[in-house]
Parts: C-alpha cells; sequence; structure tokens
C-alpha cells in the first residue's frame, strides 16, 4: 500500500536562494518584534535602522515588504501566531473545555515573566487583533465553542464572548504594567475564575478549576 500524503503542504525552503530569503524575512520579523516589545509601537524605527538591527542590507527590506506597516503587521501576526501555538502545546494533555481556558489565561499572566516580547505585543496589539483571522484569536473562538458544544459554557454569541475575555485579559496585562504589585499567579487565578464565571460556569466550581495545576509551559 503506497504512503499516505500528509495534509500539510510542505513550505519549508528547498534550495539555498529560499533558505536565504527565509533567514532574511525572519531577521526583519524578528527585529520588528523586538522594537514592538520595547517601545509599545514602530515609532520613529526608520528602515535603516530595523535593517541594522536585523544585521541585513538596506535594498533586501524591499524584497520582503513594500512597507515598514506591512513589516510590523507580519511582527505582530508572528508573535501571536507563536503565542498560540505555545498555548496549543501546553494545554494538549487537557480534555476539559474549561480547564483549557483557565489554564490559558493563566499561563499567559505568567508568560509576563517568561516570555516578555510576547506578552509586550500582545499587551500593545492584541485589541486591534482580537478578531483577527489568524494568530491567538481563532484559537480562543475555537476554544469558546468547544465548550459551548461539550456544555461546559453558557453563552449565547462566541463572538461577544471572546471580545469579552479578551478585553479581560487585556486590562489585567495593561493593570499589571501600571501596578506591578497586583501581577503574579494569584491575579491569575482570580481572572481565569472571572472569565469562567462570565463563560457560565457555578462560581464554586469557576474557583475550583481556576486552581487546578497547571501543564508546564514550553520554554521560550
Amino acid at each position: 500500500m503506497p504512503e499516505q500524503q500528509s495534509g500539510i503542504r510542505d513550505t519549508a525552503p528547498h534550495n539555498r536562494f529560499e533558505r536565504r530569503r527565509a533567514r532574511t524575512r525572519s531577521a526583519l520579523i524578528g527585529a520588528a518584534r523586538a522594537i514592538l516589545a520595547e517601545q509599545g509601537s514602530p515609532g520613529d524605527a526608520s528602515i535603516q535602522q530595523i535593517a541594522e538591527r536585523a544585521d541585513v542590507g538596506f535594498g533586501s527590506f524591499y524584497n520582503h515588504f513594500e512597507t515598514k506597516t506591512a513589516l510590523f503587521d507580519a511582527a505582530v501576526s508572528d508573535a501571536l501566531e507563536e503565542y498560540g501555538q505555545l498555548l496549543d502545546k501546553a494545554a494538549r494533555t487537557l480534555d476539559d473545555p474549561a480547564e483549557v481556558f483557565a489554564a490559558s489565561v493563566r499561563m499567559t499572566i505568567r508568560m509576563v515573566e517568561t516570555h516578555p516580547e510576547l506578552t509586550q505585543i500582545l499587551r500593545a496589539s492584541g485589541l486591534a487583533q482580537l478578531h483577527a483571522e489568524t494568530g491567538l484569536a481563532p484559537r480562543a473562538l475555537r476554544d469558546i465553542e468547544r465548550g459551548i458544544a461539550r456544555g461546559r459554557f453558557q453563552v449565547e454569541d462566541p463572538l461577544i464572548a471572546l471580545s469579552a475575555v479578551g478585553g479581560s485579559l487585556l486590562g489585567l496585562l495593561q493593570l499589571e504594567t501600571l501596578r506591578p504589585e497586583v501581577a503574579g499567579p494569584a491575579a491569575g487565578e482570580q481572572l481565569a475564575a472571572l472569565v469562567l464565571r462570565m463563560l457560565g460556569l457555578p462560581p464554586a466550581e469557576a474557583q475550583e478549576v481556576a486552581r487546578r495545576p497547571l501543564p508546564p509551559l514550553p520554554p521560550a
């Protein structure tokens, strides 16, 4: 019997030229991510400064991006996709949709310490990406819909629930910036319990689920 073909298209570069282009693009996105994490926005960073930070030639920029805005949009999408993949990997051993959601909230708060670049970008750009078609938003919506299908969540409109949950999480991240003394695992547990109550769990059960042991978070 012939080997079954994978449904995932192989997008890895196949020759030296493609690999070099991929490295250059990755370096530019990495530089843009670092600037976003440091400044919260592209600010006054010039294309020349970005190219120097990425250690690539100035002309190489235009082989990959038409504008600086296009680069920073790609950097935000790249960071939020990485963030979503980290949460997926960490929560893959969990079966209860409510526990998955609570763990994702709590791990996001812990990532302020373990993955500061990702959480800085999430804090600065997450609201604009709250209903994006890629990255974190579709994963959160997926988890809400799974919770509804399993009878764990009592939600009329998943998109409105996503707005409420996402706004709550971003609000806590912002509060931790302004009031560092509220940061930490306890804040994550409190928010997770509040989110679960908002999604329909009884208060006592929401508290119990929000305090379950967390799966290990993949390293930075």
